[in-house]
């Protein structure tokens, strides 16, 4: 960012309790989320906040991936953007877009962790299975 001069993209200034403070967009905290889960509460965390987001936008969501330009963080937005397709409204030529941009060879979703899980080749990404499988969501009891 700082080579592109870009280190506030798509930040906001606002006031809090009468203080003037500087906080990121949805589309630039989304993406960083992606890029560094830790920091963000984790995989299901970010899996719950995303099915309350009504809109997203997409324009602003791979413009600030394309200034970081990490070929990780391309796959990651990828298969998050599918996994919400219907509801962010994504575009086939989005997600094209961001394929092409993916890396060469198979990443895992979470760095160092070299879990065993679901390799999704369009991504070259490898998906824990309680990510796939939402384990934290709550079973349905059908007996009610």
């Amino acid at each position: 960012l700082i080579v592109h001069n870009c280190k506030n993209f798509e930040v906001i200034e606002t006031e809090r309790q009468g203080l003037n403070i500087q906080v990121t967009s949805l589309e630039r905290s989304i993406v960083d989320a992606l890029e560094r889960p830790d920091y963000a509460g984790g995989w299901e965390e970010i899996w719950r906040t995303a099915e309350h987001i009504p809109i997203l936008n997409l324009d602003k969501v791979i413009e600030y991936a394309k200034l970081l330009n990490n070929a990780s963080t391309f796959a990651k937005l990828g298969f998050f953007l599918e996994q919400f397709k219907d509801q962010f409204k994504v575009d086939e030529p989005s997600l094209n877009l961001l394929e092409k941009l993916k890396p060469n060879s198979i990443h895992y979703l979470e760095r160092g962790k070299r879990q065993s899980g679901k390799l999704f080749k369009r991504w070259n990404l490898v998906i824990p299975n309680y990510i796939i499988e939402r384990t934290w969501e709550e079973p349905i009891n059908e007996d009610f």
